[in-house]
């Protein structure tokens, strides 16, 4: 199995949020990646059961940057939705909510 079919975990706080309610996370994935392999490398990385697999294609964008607002084309990426089964959860998420205990104890 090649391990830059996943390239990163995107962690936002709707992705959070998800994680949280749904136990789905999110990763950036290689373009080339079909939902069979993504399955086989999330189960060996992390060593949990996946359920269910959505991917979604974002084409080259345009966006607007720098001061001059010159115009820059962002590359196509692939995000996957994965579902783990019922109990099983990825640590890299840290859903332990540790922010809220740094500020009780201010």
């Amino acid at each position: 199995m090649k391990s830059y079919i996943i390239k990163k975990p995107l962690i936002t706080e709707k992705t959070l949020d998800l994680a949280n309610q749904y136990n789905v996370y999110t990763f950036i994935v290689s373009k080339q990646a079909g939902k069979d392999q993504i399955k086989e490398a999330i189960e060996r990385l992390f060593s949990v059961k996946v359920e269910a697999i959505r991917t979604m294609t974002h084409y080259r964008v345009m966006k607007r940057t720098g001061r001059k607002r010159m115009p820059v084309m962002l590359a196509p990426t692939k995000k996957a939705l994965v579902q783990l089964k019922k109990g099983d959860k990825i640590e890299l998420f840290d859903l332990g909510g540790s922010e809220k205990s740094d500020k009780s104890d201010k």
